[in-house]
């Protein structure tokens, strides 16, 4: 069993502190507010932890690449604003799946990425 590390606590509050998806740079540079010798190396061992125990999730951005978020929050979508290039999560789902794919198809999940301009960036 791996021990709790000041650098895991470090990425946990990092979580806490945002509440969005974030990009590896993201977390590291966040990370760095609480341990400063927080290395990219380090970051990439605790998040593959962390999602090994179910306590974030990888999500594959079609723009940005691969971002993590906090689990158990249900599903939900997001929304890229292109101007900060922050994700945003959005709540719940409107699509219903069963009737969005052609006869015959079995959906078996969706992701689906709103893009545009966030309230902060569009004043």
């Amino acid at each position: 069993m791996k021990r709790k590390t000041s650098q895991r606590t470090a990425l946990e509050n990092v979580f806490d502190k945002e509440d969005r998806p974030l990009s590896v740079e993201e977390i590291l540079k966040t990370g760095r507010e609480y341990v400063g010798s927080l290395n990219q190396a380090t970051v990439y061992r605790n998040l593959k932890t962390m999602v090994e125990k179910g306590a974030i999730l990888q999500i594959n951005h079609p723009v940005l690449g691969t971002l993590y978020e906090l689990a158990g929050k249900g599903h939900h979508h997001h929304f890229h604003c292109r101007v900060c290039d922050r994700v945003f999560e959005l709540p719940g789902c409107g699509l219903d799946s069963r009737k969005a794919a052609p006869k015959g198809f079995v959906t078996e999940g969706h992701e689906i990425f709103l893009f545009g301009v966030c309230p902060s960036c569009a004043d």
